[in-house]
C-alpha cells in the first residue's frame, strides 16, 4: 500500500470524525457555558446541575442530526469499502 493512499484515508477518517463530533460537542459546551454562568451569577454551585440540560441537549441534536450522521458515516464507510480493490491494486 502506497503511503499516499494512507495518507488519504487517515485524513479523511479523522476528518469525517471531526465532522460528526462538532455539533454534539459543540452543543453541550454551550449549554455546559451558559449553565455554568447561571450558576455563577445565582450562587448555585450544585456539581450535578449541569449534566441534566447537557444529557437533554445532547439528545435533542442527536434526534435532529442523527440521520444526516448516520448517512455521511455509510456513505463515507461505502467509499472506503469500494476503495479495497484499488488499494489492494497497489502491492
Amino acid at each position: 500500500m502506497d503511503l499516499g493512499v494512507v495518507v488519504y484515508i487517515f485524513r479523511n477518517s479523522v476528518m469525517q470524525v471531526m465532522i460528526l463530533a462538532w455539533p454534539v460537542l459543540g452543543v453541550g459546551m454551550g449549554v455546559g457555558l451558559i449553565v455554568s454562568i447561571i450558576q455563577a451569577t445565582t450562587s448555585l454551585q450544585e456539581q450535578t446541575l449541569s449534566f441534566v440540560p447537557k444529557i437533554l441537549a445532547i439528545f435533542v441534536i442527536l434526534i435532529f442530526l442523527g440521520p444526516w450522521m448516520m448517512s455521511s458515516l455509510s456513505e463515507f464507510t461505502s467509499n472506503m469499502f469500494n476503495m479495497i480493490p484499488q488499494v489492494a491494486r497497489t502491492r
